[in-house]
């Protein structure tokens, strides 16, 4: 096995440096202002946790966990999503706060893929999670908040697809009733957006022709309100009525906040995670393959920690979403004071008054080397800014008996 090189990184990690790190800060700062304002509390979980109660129930495969042992022989995990240790404290250091509870969050995620292209072992998630309300006013509210947080974060065009986990358990338990191994074929198709494998699968099937009729038309249930009444007409199941039943009233509230434009109705959408009960959705960017937040209810995981309740939730794809957010210009005025040496008090205390009022301020001793610079680099800043050492600043302070002359 080759020793890696001092530079070399894990696969699926990932350096950001400073002019990343600083536009991820003001994504991260607005969204959780965002779900402040919306009267969500943020919480903060460990990094590691135990893989028999956290690992079990965050519904990741055992491939994709990273697993660790501690001093005892003890499995940890590295979280793999924010939903599930959430549902640990809701149902333990929050056992007696009432429902509903709002929480939202920011932190770092887990998971181990294979060498497959454009996919991170490590990213960061903002969301929110509501707890203890099984209304479709819920489902809405945390569809319509993931709307104001990709809008807070900056993402110019996007689109939410909607869909419900019932309505397709409710459809293919009509048309393949104990079939369970080709469901999951069928299922993970549609995870995967592959309709023309989809239909591969329903040709091998040997279904009659109007079973099969049914399974290929979900694939044109896809736009606005007028998908619920077509998707009552397709299919008589019980689940699969009632689960339309509950988007038709989700659409009402969207309509009611107004932002029904962004939304669509894809009753294709099943989620990425086995723990989704109900309502479903993703969020996608213009121009960018992958989902930029994905969400939906999860009614089941919160009895695995002693606390059974019904809960919504999303999670926006932070590191995603620098990718379609665009650069913005510096905030504040960034200045540079450089001092001689026997005006080195003077010269601190100034850049200490300047901070307190919000500028960006690095203070550093005059050498004789850097004078010439210096000297060029206060002649260009009458005109704009300047780069000194690299970094851009908008304005220079000289301290000293040299900076009379150059004033």
């Amino acid at each position: 096995m080759t020793k890696p090189k001092v530079f070399e990184k894990p696969t699926g990690v990932k350096d950001y440096l400073p002019h990343a790190v600083a536009k991820m800060r003001r994504i991260e700062r607005s969204v959780l202002e965002c779900m402040r304002l919306w009267g969500y509390d943020q919480i903060m979980t460990p990094t590691m946790e135990y893989y028999d109660t956290v690992g079990v129930a965050s519904a990741t495969s055992d491939q994709k966990l990273f697993k660790l042992l501690n001093q005892r022989g003890t499995t940890i995990v590295l979280r793999s999503d924010m939903t599930a240790p959430i549902a640990r404290v809701v149902g333990s250091l929050l056992k007696d706060k009432p429902f509903p509870i709002r929480l939202s969050y920011h932190g770092n995620v887990f998971r181990a893929f294979e060498e497959e292209g454009g996919r991170e072992a490590e990213f960061l998630q903002t969301g929110v999670e509501l707890v203890g309300d099984s209304s479709p006013e819920a489902d809405a509210e945390v569809i319509a908040l993931a709307i104001a947080s990709l809008q807070a974060a900056g993402v110019p065009s996007f689109k939410i697809a909607m869909g419900h986990v019932g309505f397709l358990n409710g459809l293919f338990q009509e048309t393949l009733p104990g079939r369970e191994s080709e469901q999951e074929a069928l299922k993970a198709c549609l995870l995967q957006r592959d309709h023309v494998g989809y239909r591969d699968v329903i040709r091998k099937l040997s279904l009659d022709a109007a079973w099969q009729r049914e399974l290929e038309d979900i694939l044109r249930l896809r736009g606005g309100q007028e998908v619920c009444a077509q998707a009552l007409e397709l299919s008589a199941n019980e689940s699969a009525q009632a689960a339309i039943k509950h988007l038709c009233e989700v659409w009402d509230v969207l309509e009611a906040y107004g932002i029904q434009e962004h939304v669509l109705i894809d009753l294709t959408m099943i989620g990425d995670f086995s723990y989704y009960t109900g309502m479903t959705f993703e969020g996608y960017a213009s121009h960018l393959g992958f989902p930029v937040c994905s969400g939906g209810r999860y009614d089941n995981l919160l009895a695995q920690f002693g606390r059974p309740a019904q809960a919504t939730g999303f999670a926006l794809k932070t590191t995603r979403i620098l990718e379609v957010v665009e650069d913005t210009a510096d905030e504040g005025e960034r200045t540079l004071i450089v001092y001689e040496q026997e005006f080195r008090r003077e010269a601190l205390q100034d850049a200490a008054r300047r901070r307190v009022a919000g500028e960006s301020v690095l203070a550093v001793l005059e050498t004789s080397e850097e004078d010439s610079e210096l000297i060029a680099a206060k002649a260009w800043n009458r005109s704009g800014a300047f780069l000194y050492h690299g970094t851009s600043y908008n304005q220079l302070v000289l301290i000293g008996k040299k900076s009379e002359g150059l004033a």
